[in-house]
């Protein structure tokens, strides 16, 4: 079953998480609900050694998520 990635990134924008993690088999899922989410431009990813990527949420960001 897959993830709830706009839960997910739900609970990093509400400071409920500090990060997340995506593996290379979950990422065509997570970039569906990455491209619907309403503040994507303050979803911060780092990519690691083996494909997998590391979420945050940029908090500093101006009000419109640019």
């Amino acid at each position: 079953m897959a993830r709830d990635f706009t839960d997910l990134m739900n609970q990093l924008k509400d400071k409920k998480l500090d990060q997340f993690e995506v593996g290379p088999d979950e990422f065509q899922d997570f970039q569906r609900a990455f491209m619907a989410f309403d503040t994507r431009k303050r979803v911060i990813g780092k990519a690691n050694k083996g494909g997998k990527l590391i979420y945050h949420y940029d908090q500093d960001t101006g009000e419109d998520g640019q």
